[in-house]
């Protein structure tokens, strides 16, 4: 039986990671700063992450935040798994990361440097946005009387169950290097996510197309963040609106 870490183990994509190597039959440890027994902010690090990883077989870095630290978290964790030997440390990262020039994708891809030049066996896989973080923008938008969308960007949401099966079969392999990319099956205009969104909540907006400015705009308008040869996910966004908000939605 092989023994598994994952870090961010209760969130969104790690629970998932956590269920489905569990399911098939491997011994999982949890790692997020509330769940006991390995509670450990990865930001500080300390005897408690070195606890966490001793004896694993692989480690599955989900562990992330938007707000900033994930060079720091990833520091101490492979520092702490140097320490203990772990053979294979798998992490996720995002289309686009060296492409489009947001702070968050920027530190995505130090990430990814520091993990490719850590010493370990290492694997990682870039996947596009998942649907519920496009149902997170979107739900944020209509709380406005007017929904205004990005003019001239798409997007290819993709299911976080089928990313969390890719990483837990990856995570019992060889380290692999750099993967091919998961995107989602299909590569969709904004207003049309929105219009299946706003179907599926049964909410009515007027929708207008706002043109932004800067080079991260240019980069998601002229497809950085997308991943159209790779367009292997299976589950639509309308599957999702389906399971979430009970709809028989189609886009």
């Amino acid at each position: 039986m092989t023994t598994i870490l994952v870090t961010g183990g209760t969130g969104t994509l790690g629970r998932l990671v956590a269920e489905r190597l569990r399911a098939d039959g491997h011994e999982v440890r949890v790692l997020s700063r509330h769940a006991q027994p390995y509670a450990v902010d990865l930001r500080e690090g300390g005897a408690g992450l070195d606890a966490a990883v001793e004896g694993v077989d692989s480690i599955v870095h989900c562990a992330t935040s938007p707000r900033g630290g994930d060079e720091q978290a990833t520091a101490h964790l492979i520092a702490a798994a140097r320490r203990a030997g772990v053979p294979h440390l798998v992490y996720i990262s995002i289309v686009g990361v060296d492409v489009v020039p947001l702070g968050y994708y920027k530190a995505k891809l130090a990430v990814e440097k520091q993990i490719e030049e850590s010493g370990l066996g290492w694997t990682i896989l870039r996947t596009t946005q998942f649907h519920d973080l496009v149902v997170q923008l979107l739900a944020a938008l209509t709380k406005l009387p007017v929904l205004l969308l990005p003019a001239g960007v798409g997007d290819q949401p993709i299911e976080v169950a089928e990313v969390a099966e890719r990483l837990a079969e990856l995570a019992v392999g060889a380290p692999a290097g750099r993967v091919e990319d998961m995107g989602g099956p299909e590569v969709r205009t904004f207003p049309s996510l929105a219009g299946a969104y706003l179907r599926a909540t049964d909410k009515r907006r007027p929708r207008a197309r706002l043109r932004l400015a800067g080079k991260a705009y240019r980069a998601f308008r002229d497809g950085g963040h997308l991943t159209p040869r790779r367009a292997v996910g299976k589950g639509t966004f309308e599957d999702y609106l389906a399971v979430r908000f009970g709809s028989e939605s189609k886009g």
